[in-house]
């Protein structure tokens, strides 16, 4: 098992010192996807839920998510992120929406957790929108797929 780059000798929680790390470009990508209805699908897909455009709103929510993602993650460090994409994939067996956030920076640590919490508040932005007719949607499958730059990417 590798050691744990967040803890110290003592075992205290800590933030990773980055300083000596060499500025390189950094991409990471997270997926999800969100178990629904089919008539939950078709309505997000035929834009006919009451709050609104739901694809709309849950890209602008994961790009912001991205953004403040060192507010939430107590031992992220703060990035300049240069790129937040969002996109969405409408998937009918089972009645599904898969979401990938890309996150870029320019920095000395990468941008993995940027990803996952984009990737996360856009799925769940899809939850809120479309609880009103359908509260079974389930968000699942939340990961990293891939990482590029840095030391081990």
């Amino acid at each position: 098992m590798s050691e744990l780059t967040h803890v110290d000798e003592r075992g205290a929680a800590r933030m990773v010192d980055v300083s000596e790390k060499d500025i390189t470009d950094r991409t990471a990508r997270a997926a999800g996807t969100i178990l629904m209805q089919a008539e939950t699908l078709q309505a997000i897909r035929d834009n006919a839920l009451r709050k609104g455009d739901v694809l709309a709103v849950a890209r602008t929510a994961g790009i912001m998510a991205a953004k403040r993602t060192a507010e939430l993650v107590p031992l992220c460090h703060p990035l300049p992120i240069t790129a937040v994409e969002i996109a969405f994939e409408l998937r009918s067996e089972p009645p599904a929406l898969n979401v990938e956030a890309v996150v870029r920076t320019v920095a000395r640590t990468g941008v993995e957790m940027e990803a996952l919490v984009a990737a996360s508040i856009a799925l769940i932005t899809v939850y809120d929108m479309a609880k009103g007719i359908d509260r079974s949607m389930t968000v699942t499958e939340l990961r990293v797929v891939e990482k590029k730059g840095g030391r081990s990417g």
